[in-house]
C-alpha cells in the first residue's frame, strides 16, 4: 500500500471505469465497470471476474454473463460496484482508502436515495476520509481550459457528454453547470454496441451474446467523423479497391 494521504479520482461510467490519482495527467486504470463469468460456471460458483481481469490475454470472454452496477448513469447494484472498486483500489491503484480522499465523477440529477447508497459504499465499505462528488461537464470545462488558456476568457461553454447509456448536453457558465438548462437523452454507446451486434449477426456470425467482444471492437475501430462527406468518399474508394483485389485474388487462385 502507498503511504500518506492521496486523492483518488474515479470516473464511474456505465461501460468503463477510469481511475487514478489527483494531479496525474492520465488515469492508471481504464477497465470495464462490470463483473462477468463464463457460461460453463456453476450458478453458485465464485468465478466472477472483475475489471482488469476481463482484459487478461488468457481469459475467454465469449458468451460471458455480465452484471453491471450502473444503469443509465445511476448506481443500482452496490454489491457489484463494491467488487469492481475493490479490484481497482487494491490491485490496480494499490491504495489504502482509509488514508485517501475520493473525487467521484457522477452524472447530474442523481436521486437522493442513490446518493445515500454511494455514501454508504464510500465511507462504510471502504472508509475513505472524505468524498467530493463532481459532475462531468464542469470538470471537462476546467480540463479543456487548462489545455487551452483562451477558454478561461470564455464565459459559457456547451459540454456534450455521451456516455454508455445516456447523453447530456450541459451549458457551463463560469465553470458552473446550469442544471436547469441541461438536456438528457437516454441514448449512448450501448445503443451503438447493440446495433453493431445486429449488423454482424445478420451478415456473419451470431454475436448477440458477445457484448464484451463487440465493445472491444467498437473502441478499437469506430470513430466520430469530423467530415462525413469526405469519410464516405474514402469508404467508397476503399470498398471498390478491396472488391477489386478480392476478384483478382480469386482469379489467380482459380
Amino acid at each position: 500500500m502507498t503511504g500518506g494521504s492521496r486523492v483518488v479520482v474515479i470516473d464511474n461510467g456505465g461501460g468503463l471505469l477510469k481511475a487514478g490519482f489527483g494531479g496525474d495527467k492520465d488515469p492508471i486504470a481504464v477497465v470495464p465497470n462490470c463483473i462477468a463469468k463464463s457460461p460453463g460456471s456453476n450458478a453458485n460458483s465464485k468465478k466472477w471476474l472483475a475489471a482488469d481481469q476481463l482484459q487478461a490475454q488468457d481469459v475467454d470472454v465469449t458468451g460471458m454473463t455480465l452484471r453491471r452496477p450502473i444503469d443509465r448513469g445511476y448506481l443500482i447494484n452496490t454489491e457489484v460496484q463494491r467488487e469492481v472498486w475493490e479490484r481497482v483500489l487494491r490491485s490496480l491503484l494499490q491504495v489504502d482508502p482509509t488514508n485517501s480522499s475520493l473525487l467521484l465523477v457522477e452524472p447530474q440529477f442523481n436521486p437522493p436515495g442513490l446518493q445515500h447508497a454511494t455514501d454508504e459504499l464510500v465511507f462504510e465499505e471502504f472508509g475513505f476520509n472524505s468524498l467530493c462528488v463532481a459532475d462531468a461537464p464542469s470538470l471537462v470545462r476546467l480540463y479543456e481550459a487548462s489545455r487551452q488558456p483562451s477558454l478561461f476568457h470564455t464565459q459559457c461553454s456547451l459540454v456534450v457528454d455521451c456516455g454508455f447509456s445516456f447523453t447530456h448536453a450541459s451549458p457551463v457558465l463560469q465553470n458552473f453547470t446550469l442544471n436547469y438548462a441541461v438536456r438528457r437523452m437516454d441514448l449512448g454507446g450501448k445503443a451503438l454496441t447493440n446495433y453493431l451486434k445486429e449488423l454482424v449477426s445478420y451478415r456473419s456470425l451470431n454475436v448477440m451474446d458477445e457484448t464484451l467482444l463487440i465493445d472491444d471492437a467498437k473502441e478499437k475501430l469506430c470513430f466520430v467523423s469530423l467530415d462525413v462527406p469526405r469519410d464516405l468518399r474514402l469508404a467508397r474508394v476503399y470498398h471498390s479497391r478491396t472488391t477489386h483485389l478480392d476478384v483478382l485474388t480469386f482469379s489467380l487462385m482459380a
